[in-house]
């Protein structure tokens, strides 16, 4: 009996937590109908935002492919026998994992010179590639992390089958293992996704014109309280329609997997 009444509970909070961020666009449409001049505003400032969100979209996906192309790299040096080689990675993984996402993006942000001289021409360095080198180093450390332990959770058996059939360790890695940890990787690799994505929305604190910041100028252009209101749940919104389905399928792959 209890046990139900437990289920049940569980089932009412996901329904809320769930239902709730999914009747926002509802409670905006409502709220925009029921006062004409507020739809039309919303529907003026629709095209800006939107070109700030393609921003976070960019900024996500090119973080994203930088530290997975980094991370499996030193996620494979953390395995190598050479102290000199392995410790190096694993300091660097242990502080930018637990390095706050926002002081990342500032330190690049005021690093990176604003102008960068090519073959004696200057050009600009954006702000947002410094956005993507803040946020793509805590990614690299999440993944190097994913990759090691991928590999270490392959059975020793499949190295040993490898040598037998005469390929060396950096073949048997390369074809062998790392295929092998595709599998294991994707579901703790798409939750990094969903975090990197969710932390673009700091670059707006460096001056990058991405949803958030586009929310602020539109809200601080109309000077509404309602239309602030629903400016930041549209980016609330947009954020949780993003996000939750990398969420959903990440739980639904790891029941796969497991299941395996």
């Amino acid at each position: 009996m209890m046990g139900a009444v437990l289920a049940k509970r569980g089932r009412s909070s996901h329904i809320l937590r769930n239902g709730g961020f999914v009747a926002l666009p509802l409670i905006s449409l409502i709220w925009s109908l029921a006062d004409p001049t507020l739809g039309r505003e919303l529907l003026e400032w629709v095209p800006y935002l939107a070109s700030g969100f393609m921003m976070n979209i960019l900024i996500a996906l090119s973080a994203m492919t930088l530290g997975t192309l980094v991370g499996v790299l030193f996620g494979i040096l953390a395995l190598a026998p050479f102290k000199l080689v392995r410790y190096p990675v694993a300091v660097y993984v242990q502080i930018f994992r637990n390095a706050p996402h926002l002081v990342l993006i500032f330190a690049t942000t005021y690093i990176f010179p604003f102008e960068i001289m090519i073959f004696g021409t200057y050009l600009p360095f954006p702000d947002w590639v410094k956005a993507v080198i803040g946020l793509a180093i805590p990614a690299s450390a999440y993944v190097a992390e994913i990759t090691r332990g991928a590999i270490l959770s392959i059975p020793t058996t499949q190295w040993e089958a490898a040598k037998g059939l005469g390929f060396s360790r950096n073949e048997a890695l390369r074809w062998i293992i790392l295929p092998q940890c595709l599998r294991r990787s994707l579901p703790p690799w798409m939750n990094v996704l969903a975090s990197i994505t969710m932390g673009t929305a700091l670059a707006s604190l460096v001056g990058v014109h991405e949803l958030l910041h586009a929310a602020t100028d539109a809200s601080t252009a109309v000077r509404r309280l309602d239309f602030t209101v629903i400016a930041y749940l549209v980016v609330m919104t947009a954020f949780f329609t993003l996000c939750y389905p990398i969420s959903h399928l990440t739980r639904r792959l790891e029941g796969r997997f497991n299941a395996v």
